[in-house]
């Protein structure tokens, strides 16, 4: 065999042969295929590279073309479409690609000789490095902040016990935000086929994205800050539905709690123990022989009854769902599915068998409508009993021996595909099915859905937690760095399994775990079997107060966090939020001693540190901030070593913060009718929306909401309690104000004096009794003032 000296191994894209303007848009025919650009607004341009027709499919995408007010002009060089935000500028000889400001500055661009690119079957979109630039996002990596230097391949995996540098993991999110010269944009890869990215990986001239197959299909976002891409990217790929109030409460699972008189036992003894939560997990063994919408006759023989119980005493139950359907005919779920033909195939017809927990399993084919809908009826059970949380797991697709055949067939809409195009999609499509059905069943209910495995536009129908981590020090700061990332790729609800899954953590990793799950969207203690038992009392009286202590004041913060949530609907901000999206080019936020560091909300700032360690450095960004603990006051670009006991984790709060808190809760059913606003007085000006809706029904998209616009003036020294919008009635009638850091004590509430109160503000209980090592002498405690008013009134205007 031979071939010619000096023939291409691969082609890029040629040059330019004639183009046409489209609706919204252009098409262009090159010398090697066909190339299309549209806008989605003003700032998101799409491109679209194939060598032969489009394929004009995405389950990602919900968005479609804006018809906004953009110019297409043309050289003899260069074609150009603008809008009021961004520039495209598209060279013909050869056909590359320049992203360009308004005013000239380069955002990105193709690498000149090799632009898009064809290896085989194989498309690599090449973008020349630029000057100091650094790249964060791509959802659940693990890694450093700035993903400079680094691969990763998307091709999601049961990931068992990952190690802090293993790649790839559950969930493919293939959208990262590059970063150079006081400028941002974001990139969207919208292929389902295993994707490589290359960061400036083994060489320094060029990022690269690539598909092993389908189209070189992307999105550029710019905008003028991280936040505002990330809005684009989820105006792109949709944002999530308000969850239950209940399921961002402390949730508690084990693989397993059984049988139902040790699940009833778990429950009597958080409410004996005055520890808050919301949420028991039904892990595999509530099932017959692990089989999907079974219950085991022997463990849990009354489900009724033991749902009705749990009820009563303030809770909700979250059921194991895996995708592995039995072989076994006289299963009904089984024989169900053989008769409706809805499982996956070979070409050959037949269903594909893989092994999981059950036993040989068929899996169902969730890009099929009609499987959808079967899969919807087959909830109606659980539904009955008024289960409204769900948990779909082992859906990478996760199967004995680690190796699908890439030749079974997915129906993708009656367009056929096979695994290669399947796979990372399969645990979407299965949450999508799983939130769809039961939101249907529920009848105006919020279900809780949660999912290991995703794919872009995830958020739109599932929690994501990060999969079977494990019990040490390193793991855990990684949990965090993956929830930080998945929130720079729409990832709003998302966690990690507090005390490692796998593995025994000890005392100190346990307390510290907690402490930093406190400011997690999404809060679950888990482990698993054969392990030691990891219930917030299972290791020792002090460590039982320091989570009563952390878990109770995240049941103070929910009013602020829900509010989060609230944002994260509108704007697909996250409740979890990586520095770099308010201080992308401050350079301190990537350095490795303060990468793990993230605000939660716009205000709290949270400092992560290892179990064993008693002081560290922690970096506060520009501004000014505040002690959680003690009022303390910092001044921002500094450094700062602090203490960090194992029952205090270093957290700050933003001067000019607004905090919406209220008094302990034992779960969210229970009401209360004082809101509490924290106030952090500061020179900078800040607002926050407070917002409330029934917590469980979907009536807020009706209007069934109320929220007040909170805003702070430092300099005018003014706080506004705006008018109420929406028609929900709430039940809070008083609001205390809390001031931190003010130092006078008379005000004007709406025209009338008033003089504000003296308290001490002391968040935690104290620990001196179980151990005086940890404060030998009394901690400082922070003299607040405060004044309760009338919160029903139509407007509150503060002044001091």
């Amino acid at each position: 065999m031979s071939r010619k000296i000096n023939a291409p191994l691969s082609k890029s894209l040629g040059d330019l042969k004639e183009w046409k303007k489209i609706h919204s848009g252009l098409e262009g025919t090159t010398s090697a295929g066909h190339f299309r650009v549209l806008t989605y607004g003003e700032g998101i341009i799409r491109i679209t590279i194939s060598l032969d027709t489009f394929e004009d499919f995405s389950y990602a995408v919900v968005a479609k073309p804006e018809d906004v007010k953009a110019s297409i002009t043309e050289s003899s060089d260069v074609i150009q479409i603008k809008t009021k935000s961004v520039a495209l500028q598209i060279s013909k000889s050869p056909v590359r690609f320049t992203l360009l400001t308004l005013d000239g500055r380069i955002i990105n661009e193709d690498d000149a000789a090799f632009g898009t690119n064809w290896n085989g079957e194989q498309v690599t979109a090449y973008k020349k490095l630029q000057e100091g630039e650094r790249f964060i996002g791509l959802g659940e990596k693990t890694g450093p902040l700035d993903r400079k230097g680094h691969g990763y391949t998307h091709w999601n995996t049961d990931n068992f016990a990952y190690s802090p540098g293993a790649d790839p993991l559950y969930c493919s999110t293939p959208f990262y935000i590059g970063i150079h010269n006081k400028l941002a944009y974001g990139v969207f890869f919208d292929n389902t086929h295993k994707t490589f990215f290359n960061f400036g990986a083994s060489n320094n001239r060029f990022a690269s994205f690539s598909a092993d197959s389908g189209e070189m299909d992307y999105y550029y976002f710019h905008a003028a800050s991280v936040a505002d891409i990330i809005k684009q990217y989820t105006h792109v790929t949709g944002r999530m539905e308000m969850p239950p109030l209940w399921s961002i409460g402390y949730q508690q699972c084990r693989y397993s709690y059984y049988p139902d008189k040790e699940v009833l036992t778990l429950a009597r003894t958080f409410r004996e123990k005055d520890i808050p939560a919301d949420t028991i997990v039904f892990d595999i063994h509530y099932m017959e022989q692990y089989k999907i919408f079974t219950w085991s006759n022997r463990d849990f023989p009354d489900p009724k009854a033991l749902l009705t119980q749990l009820r009563d005493l303030g809770f909700q139950v979250v059921v194991m769902c895996d995708p592995g359907i039995k072989v076994e005919q006289g299963y009904k779920t089984y024989d169900d599915g053989v008769e409706q033909n809805v499982f996956l195939k070979y070409p050959d017809g037949t269903n594909y068998t893989g092994q999981v927990w059950p036993g040989w399993c068929h899996f169902p084919d969730f890009t099929n409508p009609t499987t959808r809908q079967w899969w919807q009826d087959q909830f109606k059970e659980y539904v009955d009993l008024g289960i409204q949380g769900f948990w779909n797991d082992m859906n990478e697709i996760a199967t004995w021996g680690h190796m699908l055949p890439e030749h079974v067939e997915f129906d993708f809409e009656g367009n056929k595909a096979t695994m290669r195009r399947g796979r990372n999609i399969y645990g979407f499509q299965m949450a999508r099915s799983t939130y769809e059905g039961t939101k249907a069943l529920l009848k105006g209910k919020r279900p809780f859905n949660l999912t290991r495995s995703g794919f872009s536009g995830i958020q739109r129908y599932a929690a994501v937690w990060t999969g079977d981590n494990v019990a040490y020090d390193e793991h855990m700061l990684l949990g965090v760095r993956l929830v930080n990332s998945m929130g720079l790729t729409g990832i709003a609800f998302a966690g990690y399994d507090v005390g490692g899954f796998v593995g025994d953590a000890n005392s100190k990793l346990f307390a510290r775990w907690i402490s930093i799950g406190t400011f997690s969207p999404f809060f679950r203690g888990h482990s698993m079997i054969n392990s030691r038992d990891s219930e917030p009392w299972a290791y020792g009286e002090e460590v039982e107060q320091i989570s009563r202590n952390y878990i109770k004041f995240r049941y103070r913060l929910l009013p602020y966090i829900y509010s989060l949530f609230f944002d994260a609907v509108t704007t697909g901000m996250p409740v979890q939020r990586s520095l770099a999206i308010d201080y992308p080019h401050d350079q301190k936020i990537y350095d490795g001693q303060f990468h793990n560091q993230y605000l939660f909300g716009p205000s709290i700032l949270v400092a992560p540190v290892e179990s064993n360690k008693e002081f560290v450095k922690v970096y506060l960004p520009e501004g000014e901030w505040y002690s959680l603990y003690y009022g303390t006051k910092h001044q921002g670009n500094t450094e700062l070593i602090t203490e960090c006991p194992t029952h205090r984790l270093p957290v700050f709060v933003k001067a000019g913060a607004l905090i919406p808190m209220q008094p302990t809760k034992q779960n969210t059913q229970e009401a209360t009718t004082t809101l509490q606003l924290h106030v952090y007085v500061g020179a900078n000006n800040n607002s926050f929306t407070y917002y409330e809706d029934d917590g469980s029904t979907f009536q807020y998209q009706r209007g069934e909401y109320a929220k007040r616009e909170l805003r702070y003036e430092g300099e005018t020294r003014k706080l506004t309690v705006g008018p109420v919008e929406g028609h929900y009635t709430t039940g809070i009638k008083k609001l205390k104000v809390i001031f931190h850091g003010l130092h006078m004590n008379q005000i004007t509430v709406n025209g009338q004096h008033h003089t504000l109160h003296h308290e001490v503000n002391q968040f935690f209980a104290p620990l001196e009794k179980f151990d005086p090592i940890y404060d030998p002498e009394p901690a400082p405690q922070e003299d607040v003032l405060a004044i309760e008013v009338d919160y029903t009134a139509e407007a509150i205007l503060m002044k001091w």
